[in-house]
């Protein structure tokens, strides 16, 4: 007797099916036990250490007749700079003579850190804090700075006067790797907020051989008339010795 073939159709459809259906459960299955990380092949973005935002700040320069003495009496004044809109930012302490100190201030505004530097209160904390000759003060505003750890490396805090602001600042940007080249890494360029032409400059020292020899040089005396530098710098280098 000859056997019916239409029921072979049938059962391979039924088993493709089958089949199909099978494979389709176990990939689900696979992925929701193994989830694909939506974020893996995300590019972390690196944060810039380079602050553009203009920042009020005031710089103190001074001798003390004793560091530790001078310091108890700077961090009892604490309440006083707060209520005069100051935060503390660094301290520091000059390289050839570890009496003569540094103290940098960010300042919320700065008319307030005017009236603040010309109080008779200052003068009397300083007077009995030790402080020895007259404070040299600068208002800073800082508009450019580099942030980046580069840990305890001396710095060298520069204020010169020039004749056009731009004409420096286009200057000082062109001669940025000659700086690098020499051991020096700027970290701070700012002028006075009432005076474009009074500058001040702030680099770490990573090399203080090849920066001592780069400051006396007659590349940076050309570079300096060049960008219409009047007179001489004033120069101090300094260690931080703390930072808040």
């Amino acid at each position: 007797m000859k056997q019916s073939t239409v029921g072979c159709p049938l059962i391979w459809a039924t088993f493709v099916f089958i089949t199909a259906t099978a494979g389709c459960r176990e990939k689900k299955q696979t992925n929701e036990q193994h989830p694909v990380d939506s974020t893996q092949s995300t590019t972390p973005v690196m944060e810039s250490t380079i602050v553009t935002t203009p920042a009020n700040m005031v710089v103190f320069v001074h001798k003390v007749g004793n560091y530790n003495k001078w310091k108890i009496a700077y961090d009892a004044h604490d309440s006083f700079r707060l209520a005069h809109g100051l935060h503390n930012y660094v301290i520091g302490r000059s390289l050839f003579d570890s009496n003569t100190v540094m103290v940098a201030l960010k300042a919320d505004d700065m008319a307030k850190a005017k009236a603040f530097a010309a109080s008779a209160d200052l003068k009397n904390v300083m007077h009995r804090a030790g402080v020895t000759g007259t404070p040299e003060t600068y208002f800073v505003l800082a508009t450019w700075q580099d942030t980046s750890e580069v840990g305890r490396l001396p710095r060298s805090m520069t204020t010169l006067k020039v004749k056009d602001w731009n004409s420096w600042l286009k200057n000082f940007q062109e001669g940025a790797q000659e700086r690098i080249e020499n051991g020096i890494k700027a970290r701070l360029v700012g002028h006075d907020p009432d005076d474009l032409t009074k500058v001040s400059i702030v680099s770490a020292i990573e090399d203080t051989s090849k920066a001592f020899a780069y400051f006396r040089s007659e590349v940076l005396k050309k570079r300096m008339e060049s960008a219409g530098v009047v007179g001489n710098p004033n120069r101090r280098l300094f260690q931080f010795v703390q930072r808040y």
